[in-house]
Parts: C-alpha cells; structure tokens; sequence
C-alpha cells in the first residue's frame, strides 16, 4: 500500500505508513481509525493506525489505481494495486497509538452503530442533565455518531421538543429513541444515504436539495409540517441549526 501527503500535512505520518499493508478500518462514532501491518506480520507487532475526523467539510473520493495527479489540497493519499482514495479537508488526521485510541474511546458516548455499545452510559448522563435533550443528541461525550440530521429527525419521530429538559426523559422514552436511532443509522449504513421516513409519510414535498433525502423537519424552516401543516420552526442551539414541529413535538 502507497500512502503519501500530497499537500504536505501529513508527509511524515504518511511516511510512517506507506509500504505497510491496509489491515482493517473501523469507526468510533465520526472517528475513522485505518489500521497498517507489516507485510511479513499478522499479528500486533508493528502495527500502526491513521485516525481521521472528516468535521464539517472533509471527504474521501475513490478512483481506480493508479490515480491520476492530485487536484486540490489531498491531506492522505491512499493507492493499492487496484484502487485509491483522496482525503480532503479533514478535521483531523494524524497518527495514532494504542493509548490515543484508549483516550478516544473513554471521551465518547456509546455509538449506535457499534454491537458493543452500552446505551446505560448515555441514559446516565442524561439523567443527571440541565440541558435540552437536544444538545445532549449532539454532544459526542453522551452519544457518538449523532449528527444534525438525525438529531433533528429522531426527535420528531418521537415527538419530542428539542428544548426539553434532559433529566425528564426516562428511560422508557431513551430506549425509544435509543432503538430508533440504532434503525435509522443502521438503514443509513446499508443503502450509503439517510432515509429517516416511515413509509406511509414518504411523499408530499420534496427533499430539501435534489441529491439529500426527504425528511420531516431538517432544512425545512418555514414549510409546512408534513404530518400537521404547522410550520416548521429552526433556532440555534450551541451553535447548530436546530429544526423542530411545536405541534407534533410538545
């Protein structure tokens, strides 16, 4: 495997890497950690892992090897035999050791997506909480993985406002959430796009922009509600677009 840093960032992780052979990928919530292992090696020793955090604007493309000249501002340059990837724009890339990844994992919230979660951990911290179970959604340290869109749109299939204090959410409603979050998330993985709408409210309106998915209140200020006809409310919350129904989310 050529691994390399076109840009420059990362030139020396990447020579760190480059020449090893692409192990495994895995995900802790938006954290990608890339695993490299010794050709001649199979098990642990002189093993090293990239961890990545696409943030806001960051992205990998594809393309069939050997890869044509960089364009733009590639971070990571990954090239097999057959196919390579281009990392753009990323929050973070950098090289990891087992210890960073301990410190990773201890500093978040269980990920849905993970057969290992342990949803108790989140319903603790909720529990315990001032704040509106709708920063709570978004904070990585209660729950990994949980963007704006899901965040928007799992709080509306319950019927939940956003601004609702924490601490009254129980744990019966939690683990309604909990599970549809796990579902939808899930769905997102098998078909490589969100798709947050119960079939029998899967029409009406389009979606906000022609290559997004459908939803009910997310990128939706100012129309209608699709189950109500309210009009669809949007505030900041820390620093995020926040989309509610007050009808449907009391």
């Amino acid at each position: 495997m050529h691994v390399s840093s076109p840009q420059g960032r990362f030139a020396d992780g990447a020579a760190v890497v480059d020449g090893l052979v692409f192990a495994k990928a895995e995900a802790w919530g938006k954290h990608l950690i890339q695993h490299y292992r010794p050709p001649s090696t199979t098990g642990r020793a002189g093993r090293r892992m990239i961890h990545v955090h696409l943030g806001l604007y960051g992205g990998f493309t594809e393309a069939p090897a050997p890869l044509s000249a960089p364009i733009g501002q590639v971070r990571l340059r990954i090239e097999g035999d057959e196919f390579g990837a281009d990392l753009r724009g990323p929050t973070a890339c950098e090289l990891f050791t087992p210890a960073d990844l301990d410190d990773l994992i201890h500093r978040l919230g269980p990920d849905p997506l993970r057969k290992d979660a342990d949803p108790g951990r989140a319903v603790s911290a909720i529990s315990r909480s001032r704040r509106p179970i709708g920063a709570l959604l978004m904070d990585q340290r209660v729950i990994a993985g949980v963007g704006n869109v899901y965040r928007a749109e799992v709080l509306f299939r319950a019927g939940i406002d956003p601004y609702r204090d924490a601490r009254s959410i129980d744990a019966e409603t939690f683990d309604a959430i909990w599970a549809d979050l796990c579902a939808l998330m899930r769905i997102g993985v098998r078909r490589g796009r969100i798709h947050v709408m119960r079939p029998a409210d899967d029409h009406g309106a389009p979606s906000y922009a022609a290559d997004r998915p459908r939803t009910y209140v997310y990128r939706r200020a100012g129309e209608p509600c699709r189950i109500c006809g309210t009009t669809v409310r949007i505030a900041e919350l820390d620093g995020r677009n926040l989309y509610w129904c007050p009808v449907c989310q009391t």
